[in-house]
């Protein structure tokens, strides 16, 4: 699809949504997550560290879950059964808490209602599961998929995932707008999939050259909005 719309067309017929950092500012999370990091800081690092092992290497096989909770297993020392029991517990449902009444991005809800009312087709995919989370922060109604890169067994930035997310909306990739606030993550990992991608970044923070040439920059979602509908 062009990126040049006609008068009253959407450039997209769909825009799907990185969650942490991109409908809200990554600071918000940090500052409520701060005694529970400190508290348990050593299974935080090996599940980062377990996740960048599986970006790096591709070594997917199976059940994420249960690989990613037995590489964890080997770097603290402990069960991967009781691993992945702990990692549910209390990252992947202990944090959904933090996210009731979380701020989130000026404009972003006027932005989501004038995408709707134009008939455009709006997703999320996250890394980590965003159904509880999208409804905590109260806006769960506006998404016809919210998948978690998780369930295709790829972390972005691996297309597949970005592929499976164009499958469930039934949409070509080329036809998707892919929002985020990960350069690497995120526009990297849509372009890879043949969409179009835009970067959501804090007004300080000047993007790479080359990044402002692939994707759409902004500051304020509704210049995204301008964006899509103009």
């Amino acid at each position: 699809m062009s990126e040049k719309s006609s008068a009253g067309k959407a450039k997209f017929s769909a825009v799907t949504f990185d969650l942490d950092g991109t409908l809200y500012p990554d600071s918000r999370l940090f500052f409520k997550l701060t005694p529970f990091v400190i508290k348990n800081w050593r299974l935080l690092r090996a599940m980062g560290a377990a996740r960048k092992h599986l970006r790096k290497t591709g070594e997917y096989h199976g059940n994420f879950y249960e690989l990613q909770a037995k590489i964890m297993g080997e770097i603290l020392g402990e069960d991967a059964e009781k691993i992945r029991e702990k990692t549910d517990r209390l990252i992947y449902r202990g944090w959904e808490p933090f996210f009731h009444d979380m701020r989130l991005f000026r404009h972003l809800v006027e932005t989501l209602d004038a995408f709707k009312a134009k008939g455009i087709r709006m997703g999320i995919l996250s890394d980590f599961p965003p159904v509880t989370k999208l409804k905590n922060m109260k806006i769960e109604g506006y998404w016809d998929v919210a998948l978690c890169s998780e369930e295709s067994g790829r972390l972005k930035p691996d297309p597949l995932s970005f592929l499976e997310m164009a499958d469930k909306m039934g949409k070509k990739p080329e036809e998707m707008l892919y929002v985020g606030n990960k350069i690497r993550y995120d526009v990297d990992g849509a372009i890879a999939a043949g969409m179009k991608a835009a970067l959501i970044l804090p007004k300080w923070r000047k993007p790479p050259a080359d990044v402002a040439k692939r994707a759409f920059v902004f500051y304020d979602y509704r210049n995204l909005r301008d964006y899509v509908l103009q």
